[in-house]
């Protein structure tokens, strides 16, 4: 496998991990006391965003196996828009998934839809709202980018 996708497959699981450490110090009284932190004190929007980056890497390594990169400007914009073009529009993600997974049944909208929805949970999130208020978004972020990231990582590895 190209060691730029084994990069980003790493980068993937590394948020996930960071995205399920900060819910995990967020939510375990006597992980704040060890560490110090105040007991009303919440990292739910850093679990956010460190989902929806997970996300994002998972996506940027799917479609390096497909010679597509992006960059900045706008990369957040032009990797959603890449993943869409690549491998909802024409419906290779469906075939690979479907191939892969003979048990469960993915459609690539769906997986779109996540990418989607985790990159305005970040801005909102992130930027609006304390933290304290962001609990079931974090749950369902982690959620999400633990399908997310598991899904287009098999696949990515399949992809030689």
């Amino acid at each position: 496998m190209d060691s730029m996708v084994e990069l980003y497959l790493d980068r993937a699981e590394n948020e996930l991990l960071a995205a399920r450490a900060l819910q995990r110090l967020s939510e375990d009284a006597k992980l704040k006391t060890d560490a110090e932190i105040p007991a009303a004190t919440t990292f739910y929007s850093g679990t956010i965003s460190h989902a929806y980056y997970a996300i994002f890497y998972a996506a940027k390594a799917l479609l390096l196996t497909e010679g597509v990169k992006t960059s900045s400007p706008d990369i957040h914009k032009r990797t959603y828009e890449a993943f869409e073009r690549t491998f909802v529009t024409t419906g290779v993600l469906d075939v690979k998934l479907l191939q892969t997974y003979q048990t469960l049944a993915i459609r690539a909208e769906e997986l779109l839809g996540i990418f989607k929805m985790e990159k305005w949970k970040r801005g909102n999130f992130t930027y609006t709202t304390i933290p304290q208020a962001n609990k079931e978004p974090a749950t369902d972020s982690v959620k999400r980018a633990t399908l997310f990231v598991a899904h287009l990582g098999k696949v990515a590895k399949t992809k030689r």
